[in-house]
């Protein structure tokens, strides 16, 4: 099965951005993982919502591009705290993380339950 899609909320400089909601993490996304197209590896941060009684793994791939030449200091996996615990991700640099085709590879750990929302933060203006 396909991925499914994990779009970007672009922040705005100067400004404030309504919290998006954030994509649900069940079953589906559990099996298929997620994917952030044309990432922006350098801008994106994920913002991870455990609802689980215990706590989960997230794991960024590394990345399977040329592009990746230190994707060998393999995937990022980190602890999500369960019941309602929230983590930051990122940003990331793409010399680890671009797969094929400049997209960015988010999987989680089986019984995850929760939100997980992509934010793109505005360059310095």
């Amino acid at each position: 099965m396909p991925r499914t899609n994990l779009p970007n909320t672009n922040l705005a400089a100067n400004k404030h951005t309504p919290a998006p909601a954030g994509l649900t993490i069940d079953a589906a996304l559990v099996t298929n993982g997620c994917v952030i197209n044309a990432a922006d590896f350098e801008r994106t941060v994920l913002l991870v919502t455990n609802t689980a009684g215990s706590g989960k793994n997230v794991t960024v791939q590394a990345g399977g591009s040329t592009a990746s030449y230190t994707a060998t200091q393999g995937a990022l996996v980190a602890p999500v705290p369960g019941s309602g615990g929230q983590v930051f991700f990122g940003p990331f640099s793409s010399a680890r993380f671009q797969q094929h085709g400049g997209t960015l590879h988010v999987d989680f750990e089986t019984g995850f339950t929760g939100t997980v929302t992509a934010l793109r933060v505005p360059q310095h203006t």
